[in-house]
């Protein structure tokens, strides 16, 4: 049903009303997908009231559409010989300004909404890179928990075989996400080589011996803490010294986690789906490596033993008392309850290192409450920006060294930052979320409206 032709509105309040109305008819039982065109269309429609060309063109109803949904039967077989089948799926959401570039996700809770939201996200992240990347998302409601090797590689390899047709270098760039590691992209790799007969970049975050980039592993969460680093020093702050709580323990906690050490913050958590590691005199480096080797091994948290560490069951560190939270997780994480909670511990920043870990609710509580927030589709761009560098280097051919990368990224999440000033200060205050929403629409609405009606 066409429902945008009645969005022509005389305030952005009635306008905003209209628009959510509309695409909620439009995408009925998808609440992750309205929760996040929500976030972002409060703060972009004031701003197109400004500038009536991006009315006019439609450009948020367009954006607010995917280009393509693919949805596609995997038929595998388990250990046992029993043929298993699962559901995958490849959201295309925009190629205005680069090819799709999104990541794969392997858990149960993948769904349509849940790969709409983060392929809308996705628009406005890699736009915010100021790189030439558009947007996509994908993956499948298969749980590589619990599985033998050989059972997560027969999955990849029939998921491969018709997300290849789908995929390529100039077309669509998937990567990895939760679940999807440098172990499954390696075997979705191969069988793409194969069936292709190509050796492109068609995927990101590969293995260094074919073809991969140095950090692509580190990147999400050195580049969350590069982002907060940039948020502190522009109040005169800074990360020394300061208590730092993190959930969490994938690959975007351990290396923010990695980071904040590095530049002299005390890390008192990590967490995973059964509770809440506390170390109240701080994370050390040693106790980190102790702690991604337990992972590493599929181990939950419950049964790691070290000096120092208070394991809680079930509970999440935002009672804790503590400076800063870096939510790092999952989306939602943090609803209204946790965001109070984490006000009475003490925290005066919240930097987002999963996607949309904080509730529309939590969001508005912390702004509210003048607290600095970092959102998700700027704190934690780093993962795709050096995707982004990956995909340059197997273009000419090279692979740069890890200083050249991880300059790179300080350069890009400093830009990203800047840009997020630049929309979002308003009288000596920055609001990073106005400023993140409406910094990644622009580059993308003004090359939508030089390209005419497509």
């Amino acid at each position: 049903m066409d429902l945008t032709f009645k969005c022509h509105s005389d305030t952005p309040e009635e306008y905003y009303d209209c628009f959510m109305k509309g695409l909620k008819e439009r995408n009925p039982g998808e609440p992750e997908f309205h929760q996040a065109v929500a976030e972002v269309s409060k703060s972009v429609i004031p701003f197109i009231f400004d500038h009536p060309k991006y009315i006019k063109g439609q450009i948020l109803e367009r954006l607010s559409e995917p280009d393509r949904l693919v949805s596609f039967r995997v038929c595998w077989e388990d250990d046992e010989g029993n043929i298993r089948t699962n559901r995958g799926f490849r959201v295309q959401f925009s190629n205005t300004i680069g090819p799709y570039k999104g990541g794969l996700r392997f858990h149960p809770s993948v769904n349509q909404s849940v790969l709409k939201f983060l392929g809308f996200e996705q628009i406005f992240k890699n736009s915010l890179t100021g790189l030439p990347i558009g947007a996509g998302k994908g993956g499948a409601n298969f749980d590589p928990k619990g599985k033998s090797d050989a059972e997560i590689m027969r999955f990849c390899q029939s998921f491969m075989i018709e997300l290849y047709r789908h995929i390529g270098e100039d077309v669509d760039v998937p990567a990895g996400d939760i679940g999807v590691g440098g172990r499954e992209i390696s075997y979705m790799f191969g069988m793409y080589k194969r069936i292709s007969n190509q050796f492109t970049g068609s995927l990101t975050g590969k293995g260094i011996e074919y073809g991969g980039s140095l950090i692509r592993e580190e990147a999400t969460g050195y580049g969350l803490t590069y982002f907060a680093e940039n948020m502190l020093n522009h109040q005169s702050d800074g990360l020394k010294g300061r208590r730092c709580l993190v959930s969490g323990a994938g690959n975007v906690a351990q290396y923010a986690v990695e980071k904040l050490i590095e530049k002299e913050a005390r890390v008192l958590s990590i967490s995973d789906s059964g509770g809440m590691l506390h170390v109240p005199d701080g994370i050390t480096s040693e106790l980190l490596e102790e702690i991604k080797e337990f992972k590493k091994a599929g181990k939950r948290l419950r049964d790691f033993k070290a000096t120092g560490c208070q394991y809680h069951e079930g509970k999440e560190p935002w009672s804790i008392e503590a400076d800063l939270a870096f939510p790092s997780a999952t989306q939602n994480e943090i609803d209204l309850e946790d965001a109070k909670t984490l006000i009475k511990s003490g925290v005066k920043g919240v930097f987002e290192g999963a996607n949309m870990p904080s509730t529309n609710e939590a969001i508005n509580f912390f702004n509210d409450k003048n607290i600095l927030f970092g959102p998700a589709k700027a704190a934690n761009a780093g993962g795709v920006a050096v995707s982004s560098l990956e995909m340059s280097q197997n273009n000419i051919g090279l692979s740069w060294e890890r200083e050249k990368v991880d300059c790179e990224l300080q350069g890009i999440m400093k830009d990203i930052h800047q840009t997020c000033v630049k929309y979002g200060e308003k009288k000596d205050k920055v609001c990073y979320i106005t400023g993140a929403n409406i910094g990644g629409f622009v580059r993308v609405a003004d090359a939508m409206l030089s390209f005419g009606i497509v």
